[in-house]
């Protein structure tokens, strides 16, 4: 007797605590988050970084070796084309021109002398008075003289352009932004030329590298309008034109990129070379539209409670005007609907262009989904009574999304997840579709 009445004992704790546990299951959402149905302007974008950096660099170096004996320049100075910005020692310098003009000098003179000879040796071989064999070493001494002319004339002129590299002068106007010698250093000319200054051209027209994704690069054309920020001034944004894409592709650990490049007005000289630059291209844009935050698009109720409302909805319009009346093909997108709630419990598998839409679980899409320009928004009726519409949805920019629908006005409320209670899934794991990245192509539909 006392075995049977443990067995009841355990039999109605079971029982108990099954009732509570169906009763916390049932128990409905002590609210619903909700967004509000906005007007206004929209942009889809591709986001990618990039350095600022001006539209011509020189780097000024030296053609002679030597001690810098004077720097007249200095970081941020602005420079004209032609001012000296430098001075190498020119002891040496002046020394090599002394010894070439020495020798030209007596080049010269072995010239001189080799023509007088020549001149009369000519005379006595006129007369026959000297051999041919002499007359010839005259003739050759001549012009051995005159070679030697040239090339003493050679050297003195490439000793005196020396002298001239010695005056290092700015090849553009611009201002210097790298200062790499001090009075004093030794600079030594090989094969390159040293480093002494970097000048920047024009800093009021200003350009920028953007590293693009390989996926995103299709996107971006030649005159495309650009918007970025830089962390010196995150309040406010700054527009640019794509000037160029490069075919060179960049690989760094197995990931291809591509440079585009977008030149950017800088007037008033307040973006600086090297900021790091985020930038989005506007691939596409929409004015005064109708738009809602993607949670609300990717919000979906419980399983069981979507596909009631969904076949009441679809009911209630075959009965006005029947399959394809005047529901305006809402009863064929819920049927699409309900043919993604069979798809079974499990991961999130596929898209809605693709497949079905997935349960409150996250079920695999089936055969009949949505389409890729569609979405639902579910709100509260009058009677407070959850309800359904389907829309059109167009361009995204990652937050918001563009709608379109019979039924949907500006501040119109809509769900976009729920406070408390189980009766209701929020949108994070229910939703169908995946949340698109900011610097991807923009998905159609918007999600």
């Amino acid at each position: 007797m006392r075995r049977v009445i443990v067995y009841v004992l355990i039999l109605g704790a079971l029982g108990f605590g099954a009732w509570r546990w169906k009763e916390s299951r049932a128990v409905a959402p002590t609210g619903y988050r909700l967004v509000e149905v906005t007007k206004g302007d929209l942009q889809s974008v591709v986001a990618a970084t990039g350095n600022l950096q001006p539209v011509v660099t020189v780097q000024v170096g030296t053609q002679v070796s030597g001690i810098v004996d004077e720097v007249l320049v200095d970081f941020n100075d602005q420079v004209k084309a032609g001012q000296v910005v430098a001075r190498i020692d020119k002891t040496l310098l002046i020394a090599a021109v002394q010894s070439s003009r020495a020798q030209l000098e007596r080049a010269e003179a072995e010239q001189r002398h080799a023509e007088r000879e020549h001149l009369r040796l000519s005379k006595l071989h006129e007369q026959e008075m000297i051999s041919d064999s002499e007359f010839n070493t005259a003739q050759f001494n001549l012009e051995t003289s005159r070679a030697s002319v040239k090339s003493a004339k050679v050297d003195l002129e490439r000793a005196e352009r020396n002298l001239g590299y010695a005056t290092i002068t700015a090849p553009i106007d611009g201002t210097v932004v790298q200062r790499s010698i001090d009075p004093g250093q030794t600079v030594q000319a090989s094969f390159a030329a040293p480093e002494l200054f970097r000048i920047a051209g024009d800093l009021s027209q200003m350009q920028i590298l953007v590293s693009v994704d390989e996926s995103d690069i299709g996107q971006i054309k030649v005159g495309q309008a650009a918007k970025f920020t830089v962390q010196a001034w995150p309040d406010d944004t700054f527009t640019g034109t794509v000037r160029q894409v490069r075919l060179q592709s960049v690989t760094t650990e197995n990931v291809v990129s591509y440079t585009a490049v977008v030149d950017v007005p800088n007037p008033d000289q307040r973006l600086l070379p090297g900021m790091t630059a985020s930038v989005e291209f506007i691939v596409d844009q929409a004015q005064d539209v109708l738009q809602v935050a993607n949670a609300a698009l990717r919000y979906r109720p419980e399983q069981t409670v979507m596909q009631a409302i969904i076949e009441r909805k679809r009911a209630a319009m075959q009965a006005q005007g029947g399959p394809g009346g005047p529901g305006g093909g809402a009863p064929a997108d819920s049927a699409r609907a309900r043919g993604g709630q069979s798809g079974g419990a499990g991961g999130m598998g596929g898209t809605p262009a693709t497949g079905g839409m997935p349960g409150a679980h996250g079920g695999a899409a089936g055969s009949g989904g949505l389409p890729a320009n569609r979405g639902m928004l579910w709100f509260t009726d009058q009677d407070g009574k959850l309800d359904v519409m389907f829309v059109r949805t167009g361009i995204t920019d990652g937050t918001n999304t563009e709608i379109r629908g019979r039924e949907i006005q500006a501040g119109q409320q809509v769900i976009a997840g729920v406070t408390t209670g189980a009766a209701a899934t929020p949108a994070a794991s229910s939703s169908p579709f995946q949340q698109q990245r900011q610097s991807g192509p923009p998905r159609p539909g918007g999600f």
